[in-house]
């Protein structure tokens, strides 16, 4: 009949049924793998996680006047706080297996802090380091208490209370998606290290596994430290033996295993502590800046903790539940700002992805993580050998992870309605904007060193140009205005709204309980409403 739907006979193929929690998960939220399995699970996640650590730092120090030795000391104080909120946040916060860790978000800003003309006037390196860094814990400090409030007064509840599986693809896809610069172009830096790392995982976790069928989940699931070892000590080999002898200085560092000067720099033990590098000054428009910052690292988050909660095989999350993550995620910007790290706080994107490669959305292994990463912290050289990774390396692992994020986000198609124009229109022109404007953005400022928005105020400036530069920030926004004011008649199913509105409080439903609700009895004195 043309125009209209036949009905199907019964040996036509039927369309695979949408599933609320994802299967195919070995352990998901409450189940933990035994405990060897564990622990070097939780190591995994260490690994992945020392990525941004490493390199943001790496990035930011020396253009503050620091040396090696504060290198090492400010990815010590990452690293510690990084574990601290990480267990802050899966016992009292969204109660994800989420790794909380540095976000690319705050970087554009605070290179703005950076080159603020009044610091200048000192001359001595280490005491304009200590400057800039407490301007940044100055605007950190200030810049937390947006998501504190929105999280915890339950605003960000009432608006996330409109978000559907339509307006969720492309927030979550481009937070994953739209970290494609951080992919193979940073394997490039190096191809001979980072191509063959890029292999050797796609080999051991996908194909391996069907290769030797040994009954237990061992390549695929522990895929990262048998390719990264294999790598590291290939790429030790031509370092020693000299490939690099007399190429580039880029290329040195890019390569050689010997060159991040942290071993050496890093203390053997060192316990990082609040208000170290001095008190924070405060700047109104560096706060403002900043505030913008947390925003865009709110929405992004946003779409992580959407993607964790997919790939833990948890049930959709309730609005109340995602506010209270936000909430203490703004705590772990505060403590990032006490504690100098010279960057703010968000869900770890990658780590997100790993759990997608392992199948192990356990709690338990994420605190274990944790606990990594508050011992390696503690631990200076020790902890300075596992981050000496080539960044190549680090840059292939984020192709797998970055790209499972968006696969995460892609698969809240299976609750829309594909064959609406309306849901063509909003996904098409939300994911096509997301990454249409901030490649404007991002190759204005490569070509001419600012933003299209360039006044003579700076914290003006990065409020405009930062959130407009990340992807997964203007396609989220976009999609939810459009899928909120499009056409609202009629539509609830095909936004896949029924799907998520049983799931909107955790209380009844004993699968949310389960996996949302606060340990030691804490629902009855701090009620999600």
């Amino acid at each position: 009949m043309a125009g209209g739907g036949a009905p199907a006979k019964a040996d036509e193929p039927q369309p695979h049924p949408p599933k609320e929690q994802l299967p195919n998960i070995s352990y998901c939220i409450t189940s933990p793998p035994p405990w060897p399995e564990a622990i070097l699970l939780g190591f995994q996640h260490y690994l992945v996680m020392l990525g941004t650590t490493v390199i943001i730092p790496t990035s930011l120090v020396p253009q503050m006047g620091g040396g090696n030795e504060e290198k090492a000391k400010v990815i010590q104080t990452l690293l510690f706080v990084a574990g601290l909120n990480t267990l802050l946040q899966s016992l009292f916060g969204s109660r994800l297996p989420a790794v909380i860790g540095g976000s690319y978000t705050f970087v554009p800003t605070t290179i703005s802090i950076i080159l603020a003309g009044r610091f200048s006037d000192t001359t001595d390196p280490i005491q304009r380091f200590k400057r800039i860094m407490r301007a940044i814990q100055g605007s950190l400090i200030v810049a937390s208490t947006l998501q504190i409030v929105l999280g915890f007064s339950g605003l960000w509840r009432n608006v996330t209370r409109f978000l559907s599986p339509l307006s969720v693809v492309p927030l979550v896809s481009l937070v994953g998606f739209g970290l494609y610069e951080f992919g193979f172009p940073g394997v490039a830096k190096c191809v001979e290290i980072g191509l063959p790392q890029l292999i050797l995982i796609v080999f051991i976790s996908q194909y391996l596994p069907h290769v030797i069928k040994s009954g237990r989940h061992v390549f695929d699931r522990f895929a990262v430290i048998f390719s990264v070892v294999v790598v590291w000590i290939y790429a030790h080999l031509l370092t020693v033996g000299g490939a690099y002898n007399g190429k580039a200085p880029k290329t040195q560092i890019s390569c050689r295993t010997d060159r991040a000067g942290l071993i050496d720099a890093a203390p053997w033990i060192r316990v990082p502590y609040p208000f170290q590098w001095g008190a924070p000054s405060f700047d109104a428009g560096e706060a403002f800046a900043m505030m913008m910052a947390s925003f865009v690292a709110l929405v992004e988050s946003t779409g992580a903790f959407i993607a964790v909660s997919r790939y833990a095989s948890a049930t959709p999350m309730p609005p109340s539940i995602l506010s209270r993550g936000i909430g203490w995620q703004g705590v772990a910007i505060l403590v990032s700002g006490l504690f100098g790290t010279v960057n703010g706080s968000s869900v770890s994107v990658e780590n997100a992805g790993l759990l997608a490669l392992t199948r192990v959305g356990s709690r338990r292994v994420v605190q274990i993580s944790a606990g990594f990463m508050i011992f390696f912290s503690i631990l200076g050289k020790f902890g300075a050998v596992f981050a000496s990774i080539p960044a190549p390396i680090i840059a292939a692992l984020y192709c797998l992870f970055f790209a499972y994020v968006g696969a995460g986000g892609l698969s809240f198609l299976q609750f829309c309605n594909l064959n609406s124009f309306r849901t063509k229109f909003i996904l098409g022109f939300s994911v096509f904007m997301g990454l249409s404007v901030p490649q404007y953005f991002n190759e204005y400022t490569a070509i001419n060193g600012y933003g299209p928005v360039h006044t003579g105020t700076r914290w003006f400036n990065d409020i405009v140009n930062v959130p407009l530069s990340s992807e997964a920030f203007v396609a989220g926004c976009l999609a939810y205005f459009l899928d909120n004011t499009l056409h609202r008649k009629d539509i609830r199913k095909d936004r896949g709204k029924h799907w998520w509105d049983k799931f909107r409080s955790f209380k009844g439903d004993s699968r949310s309980e389960e996996f949302y609700s606060l340990p030691f009895n804490l629902n009855k004195y701090f009620p999600a409403v």
